[in-house]
């Protein structure tokens, strides 16, 4: 898939997401909106994973460690067919299993999460158990960069090092915002880069709306022997103009007339790329 393909899709699966929350009345907007790229590329790109192989005990595995954004990883799943797109209408209805946070209910969710610093820990977990078991599948988790003041992420990064797990690759979506405010001043977090490589990982620092530099971070370990860490500078509320950078859309669902601008502008966005792809 090109990166102009990607990009299209990017646009499709934004206007699926606030679709999706709009119906249901609820949803982490600005943080699904920001870490869309990642997992378009991650989806569409790099896991060896489908719905075929889901199973399978040699895929690649994916755990959503800030699960509170779970309306990306659903939009993201339904495109690539683990589930049937209309069952996203069902989001926060009675009895549904498309919830506020992962569930394994869900089909293509590795692990439930939500509780903030989980995913870290049960990805080292999982990574592993491929050594112990001489496999060669690769586990990626996303955290957000405000759920770095958990302690049980450094726990987790003196073991992921300890035990060389160069089969991890951990993903933080750094969109400097957090449902407090902006993260540099709730608990400061900076420097990442440093932090992370004292602790043992190999680290890059990228675009996180670049899919070049997604793909390049993405493919392999950065250094063989370590752990990877990929800071991935985001926006929050990405792909809305008045979301952009917003700290009030962490949590929010847009009123009639935002939604209708939103979805406007995705349309105009859609048929732009269309007659590029044609």
């Amino acid at each position: 898939m090109t990166d102009e393909q990607l990009e299209y899709k990017s646009v499709k699966l934004r206007r699926s997401l606030l679709k999706s929350i709009k119906h249901a009345g609820a949803g982490h907007t600005g943080g699904s909106l920001s870490c869309i790229d990642i997992l378009n590329v991650l989806y569409n790109r790099i896991l060896n994973v489908s719905p075929e192989t889901f199973f399978s005990p040699d895929r690649d595995r994916y755990i959503q460690s800030k699960g509170h954004s779970v309306e990306a990883l659903f939009v993201v799943l339904a495109d690539r067919g683990f589930f049937p797109e209309s069952e996203l209408e069902t989001l926060c209805c009675y009895q549904s299993h498309f919830i506020g946070h992962p569930t394994r209910k869900v089909p293509g969710v590795e692990q439930n999460t939500g509780g903030l610093g989980h995913g870290l820990p049960i990805s080292v977990g999982t990574a592993l158990a491929a050594k112990l078991d001489k496999k060669e599948y690769r586990t990626f988790t996303l955290l957000g960069d405000g759920e770095l003041a958990e302690g049980s992420n450094w726990e987790a990064a003196m073991a992921a090092a300890h035990y060389g797990l160069d089969n991890l690759t951990a993903i933080i979506d750094c969109n400097s915002l957090q449902i407090a405010g902006r993260t540099r001043e709730v608990m400061n977090s900076e420097p990442l880069g440093a932090k992370w490589s004292a602790f043992g990982w190999s680290v890059s620092r990228i675009d996180g709306h670049d899919y070049g530099q997604l793909t390049e971070a993405l493919s392999g370990p950065l250094k063989r022997g370590k752990p990877s860490m990929v800071i991935a500078d985001t926006i929050k509320g990405k792909g809305v103009d008045f979301m952009e950078g917003v700290g009030k859309w962490h949590h929010g669902v847009p009123n009639d007339e935002e939604y209708g601008r939103a979805m406007a502008a995705f349309d105009t966005q859609l048929a732009k790329r269309e007659g590029v792809l044609s």
